[in-house]
């Protein structure tokens, strides 16, 4: 099969099972609102035991609660029996030292069909110190916490669901200039599409799960790095590619995130130097889910 006369392989990405909390964040300014999305997309960690996040698309103040502008942003976790507990904990971390420290922000669920609800007056709300309280605003019942340029107001209720992490898709690019514009071309492309994120955005470092080093992580996929394809066996990039950016996508249903990968192709293969589709897989052996890239394409 081609796109836009770029060959995708005949192959398959896995994904995994997660769970996610998805709320609104708003602000006053444009300023504080963007140094809170990037605060709370940062650092994308699953791999150590804690969450990764990403904002899925930007708001218009008429599609806020309180009408102001704001972002959608989803949170996640690695799926297991102690799940709950760790989102709790993650979004605490994620909400009071990204969030609530920037001026006049707000957060409103925005969780559709929730498996179940988060009490933020326990990981957020006590930020006030006992000076917490709260009431009915904007329809919703809120944690009110006062702060020193006024007060963070949270929704008393974070809902959290079960979704799908970790599909994703490889470009096989001839220079890092071409994999750099395909790269953040696909990415543009799914700010707009409802219920899914990047956590990586553009990720330059895909990993493989073996490692000589397994006291810090995933390392690098050597097969697939362009600078040693001269100097390894078993090297699988081909003659003329010299970047291969990733694009990870977490979304609330595996439709949402087949939808995804056909899209961010389609936007990527319109880049000239794009010279090959292709995913990484784990031979079906890890993840939950097995996706293949041409279903997605006729999805």
């Amino acid at each position: 099969m081609e796109i836009n006369g770029v060959p995708v392989e005949d192959t398959f990405c896995e994904a995994f099972k997660g769970l996610y909390a998805r709320f609104i964040v708003t602000a006053a300014d444009e300023r504080p609102l963007r140094e809170a999305a990037e605060n709370v997309a940062a650092l994308p960690a699953t791999v150590f035991g804690e969450s990764e996040a990403g904002v899925e698309r930007w708001l218009d103040p008429e599609e806020t609660p309180d009408g102001r502008p704001g972002f959608v942003a989803q949170v996640w976790v690695e799926y297991g029996d102690d799940a709950v507990k760790k989102l709790e904990h993650e979004l605490g971390k994620r909400i009071r030292q990204g969030v609530l420290v920037r001026p006049t922000t707000r957060v409103f669920d925005a969780c559709e069909d929730p498996d179940g609800y988060i009490d933020t007056e326990r990981p957020i709300g006590r930020c006030a110190d006992g000076y917490e309280y709260t009431d009915v605003r904007f329809d919703r019942e809120m944690v009110h916490v006062p702060i020193m340029m006024g007060e963070f107001l949270i929704e008393r209720r974070l809902g959290y669901a079960e979704g799908v992490a970790g599909g994703l898709v490889w470009l096989f690019c001839e220079d890092v200039d071409a994999a750099l514009e395909a790269g953040y071309r696909a990415v543009e492309a799914l700010r707009d599409v409802e219920g899914v994120i990047t956590p990586f955005n553009v990720c330059a470092a895909g990993s493989k799960p073996e490692t000589i080093y397994p006291d810090i992580g995933p390392t690098t996929n050597h097969p697939y790095c362009p600078t040693l394809r001269d100097r390894i066996l078993d090297s699988k990039v081909p003659e003329g590619v010299e970047a291969i950016p990733e694009i990870v996508i977490n979304g609330v249903s595996l439709g949402a995130v087949k939808r995804a990968i056909g899209i961010a192709i389609e936007a990527a293969t319109e880049v000239d130097g794009v010279v090959k589709v292709s995913a990484g897989n784990f031979g079906g052996k890890l993840g939950d889910y097995r996706i293949p890239l041409r279903e997605c394409i006729r999805e």
